[in-house]
């Protein structure tokens, strides 16, 4: 049986497109909604809770849904249906169908599929890392279908960038260490001692209880070899394109230095009329703390056109 919450008058989710979970599978949260999509053999798990207008979450690589907001239910108390979802081979999502089948083409391609499967036609998209190069993918190819966009610590800076091959040795370190060690592994390969000491605690421990919360452990490995070598678009320039309200999150290299805070502000000055959100000094960065990060994508949404800011 498929659980939902109750919603207004107005297009609804095709039951074709959709699930209920598997009995006794783990879930994140009980208490909010949860069923499946799918999509070309993909099964994608999404918690859909709350009424008015429809937010979309994407997390990064690695991650699953709660990363974005940190569990935070700020959003929906505020007023907005918020739809969060694991990336395919992520959380309870089922792995691709092909070991190279993560690119942002196929992610930005679940995107829509959760959209269509959840009745929404517009929506504000919030993602961080991979979940921001997703609906930046997204935003330029459909574009009709977008309220409003959070770009949450981006750090491709294009393809001269993304492709240098030590880069790519090193996501393929990580992604053997995941698959021959699991956790142990992934931490063995990541270079801790250049976090500086005052994060290093703090990041072990998020890195560790991420890696944990998945159901296909050798799915995830596969994607930390497959969207590295993804391009959501050519330069950075192309992002000027883009015409809705944005807001980009951009952290300070001392603590996030994975996503370079050089990126964020390039993505801001690209995008027209974009607001770039940074760190306090010495303050823990913006893009952990699930109630200031939902703060932004609330003015997002508030800044949307009226029709796009209607409950789907």
């Amino acid at each position: 049986m498929l659980v939902r919450a109750r919603r207004p008058a107005g297009p609804q989710p095709d039951p074709a497109t959709r699930r209920a979970r598997t009995p006794g599978r783990r879930n994140y949260d009980r208490s909010v909604p949860d069923y499946v999509i799918q999509r070309d053999g993909v099964d994608l798990s999404i918690s859909d809770e709350g009424e008015g207008p429809a937010v979309v979450l994407l997390h990064g690589l690695t991650a699953t849904r709660r990363y974005v907001v940190m569990g935070s239910s700020a959003l929906q108390r505020s007023g907005h249906r918020v739809l969060a979802y694991d990336a395919r081979g992520h959380g309870h999502s089922s792995p691709a169908p092909d070991p190279e089948a993560y690119g942002y083409a196929e992610l930005g391609h679940d995107l829509e599929a959760v959209l269509d499967g959840a009745g929404v036609e517009r929506a504000v998209l919030a993602g961080a890392s991979m979940g921001a190069h997703t609906l930046l993918w997204f935003a330029l190819q459909r574009p009709e279908r977008v309220a409003g966009i959070v770009v949450i610590t981006p750090a491709y800076a294009g393809p001269e960038q993304s492709d240098d091959p030590a880069r790519l040795r090193r996501w393929d370190a990580l992604s053997e260490g995941l698959r021959t060690r699991g956790v142990d592994g992934f931490l063995a390969a990541q270079d801790i001692e250049a976090i500086p000491e005052r994060w290093r605690e703090t990041a072990v421990r998020v890195m560790t209880q991420r890696l944990s919360q998945h159901d296909h452990p050798a799915a995830v490995a596969d994607a930390l070899h497959a969207v590295p070598r993804s391009h959501p678009f050519g330069e950075i320039g192309e992002l000027g394109a883009l015409s809705m309200p944005a807001a980009v999150v951009a952290s300070d290299d001392e603590a996030d230095p994975e996503h370079p805070r050089g990126v964020g502000e390039a993505y801001a000055a690209a995008i027209p009329g974009a607001r770039l959100v940074t760190d306090e000094p010495g303050r823990s960065p913006i893009a952990w703390q699930g109630s200031q990060l939902s703060r932004i994508i609330a003015e997002v949404a508030a800044q949307a056109p009226e029709g796009a800011r209607q409950d789907a």
